[in-house]
């Protein structure tokens, strides 16, 4: 099945401002041990800062030396720096070459890796301020795509947890965090 991602990219951000707008604990713990709501709410303001110094061109380290550090208010920053990444996804051309800090991939491959980084930590928010878990479920099967043939390197990259074991027919959205270290029970 073919995606719209750049509508899917819409979609999550809108679904991460839902749970950033519900925060009333930002020292809460996350499924991350190492990051409460806070550091979870930088982290994803911080990748959006990103997106549109590498879709025009710039290098990791040129982009780095130009990226303000974040403010005080989260919210503000979420706002300010997803339209902005917004825009440039909107902006630049699908087959747009994009150098990132481990590979040179297309526009349309960096979309789907910052769609697929925002719905997990869409789910992690939610799970951390007690809000809904659920995502969006055509984004749910878009960013399985994502992550689904990549399960064994995942699993042996160390970048998350270990898989979580679940039933077969266990729902996708579990499926998907499963994969991630998440255990979404």
């Amino acid at each position: 099945m073919e995606y719209d991602w750049l509508s899917l990219q819409h979609r999550v951000q809108r679904e991460f401002s839902r749970r950033i707008a519900a925060v009333t604990d930002w020292d809460a713990p996350t499924p991350d041990d190492e990051w409460n709501v806070r550091d979870l709410v930088a982290h994803v303001i911080e990748e959006q800062q990103w997106v549109p110094y590498l879709l025009a061109g710039e290098t990791v380290a040129t982009a780095r030396k130009e990226i303000e550090p974040l403010r005080g208010d989260l919210r503000e920053e979420w706002e300010l720096y997803s339209f902005a990444a917004t825009a440039a996804w909107m902006s630049t051309p699908p087959s747009t070459i994009v150098q990132l800090s481990y590979d040179s991939v297309t526009m349309t491959d960096y979309l789907r890796e910052q769609v697929s980084d925002v719905a997990i930590h869409t789910w992690d928010l939610a799970r951390a301020i007690g809000a809904d878990e659920a995502l969006d479920p055509e984004i749910v099967e878009a960013v399985w795509t994502v992550f689904e043939p990549q399960k064994d390197t995942l699993a042996a990259s160390g970048l998350y947890a270990p898989p979580v074991p679940l039933p077969a027919d266990a729902p996708l959205l579990h499926q998907l965090l499963a994969v991630t270290g998440r255990d979404p029970r």
